[in-house]
């Protein structure tokens, strides 16, 4: 599909999810917003699932785009710990620009509890799992990372604190409360840090 066909059908796609939610989004009125054909969607897509699945590839790639990149290969000890708050700040004010990603959000939580242990979520956050293992692993290596625990009870542990932080931050956002939302932001880093800091 050409890319702008492609922006056209996923942002419709979003705005269709936003409005009515998984289990209510209609694919004849997404591609009616995208002004596409019946033919044209099955073509490259197997079902809801199969959009929304793409769906939340495109999102992420756009909210790497927006964000920048990150090598955590680069941190120092000194750098180490604001980079990861910048690019915690970075995310919120992603959100901010683009309300719609929240309700994709919610979406994804959703998408995963119905797949199980299958599923594209969770190729993503095997994914996800892989990049925290390294930059934990590179945290430790500068002694800005605990060493105490052993390594995958602390990945595991970070896992489970991002996704819980992550569920509440979607759950409660709410337009017109930033104030809110950066001092959560902070409290949710915060805990981060107290799971992760090396013994003073």
């Amino acid at each position: 599909m050409a890319p702008e066909r492609r922006d056209k059908l996923f942002q419709s796609a979003a705005e269709e999810l936003a409005e009515h939610g998984y289990d209510g989004a209609s694919l004849n009125r997404i591609i009616g917003r995208a002004g596409l054909g019946k033919s044209s969607l099955y073509y490259y897509f197997d079902d809801k699932r199969d959009l929304f699945r793409q769906l939340l590839e495109a999102v992420l790639a756009h909210f790497v785009r927006e964000i920048g990149g990150f090598d955590y290969r680069t941190l120092t000890a000194e750098t180490f710990w604001p980079e990861i708050e910048a690019l915690f700040a970075k995310g919120v004010a992603f959100t901010e620009r683009h309300a719609w990603y929240v309700r994709v959000g919610q979406l994804f939580y959703r998408l995963r509890a119905h797949e199980g242990s299958r599923g594209a979520t969770t190729g993503f956050l095997s994914m996800v799992e892989s990049w925290v293992a390294s930059l934990l692993r590179h945290g430790m290596t500068l002694g800005v990372v605990r060493t105490d625990l052993p390594e995958p009870l602390l990945v595991q542990s970070v896992m489970a604190l991002v996704e819980a932080c992550d569920r509440h931050f979607l759950e409660t956002w709410r337009p017109h409360e930033e104030a809110a939302r950066h001092l959560l932001a902070t409290q949710q880093m915060d805990l981060l840090k107290r799971l992760c800091l090396p013994a003073a």
